[in-house]
């Protein structure tokens, strides 16, 4: 499901507009960039969980040349599923 069909799907849900659902849907990636880029977790109950893991340095090979490199740390966001979500996508 891409973004448009999301937006739609929130517009038929909840009987809004599409313009209204795509300005929540907006809103909602912005606050949690925002939190996540402050380094905040974002605990969505039932959901989920957004957090921002640190990655270490480590070694890669360039599958071009075949050389060694290093591969700088750096941190990346994360998404842990909660119990509810979990239970629901399971019994699919």
């Amino acid at each position: 499901m891409n973004k448009a069909k999301l937006v739609e799907s929130m517009a038929k849900q909840t009987k809004l507009s599409k313009a209204t659902c795509k300005e929540s849907l907006e809103a909602f990636i912005s606050a949690v960039s925002t939190a996540l880029k402050q380094g905040k977790p974002v605990v969505l109950t039932g959901f989920g969980t957004f957090t921002v893991m640190k990655r270490k340095s480590r070694v890669g090979v360039n599958p071009a040349t075949g050389k060694k490199m290093q591969i700088p740390a750096k941190k990346v966001p994360k998404f842990r599923p909660g119990k509810a979500l979990k239970s629901l996508v399971t019994k699919a």
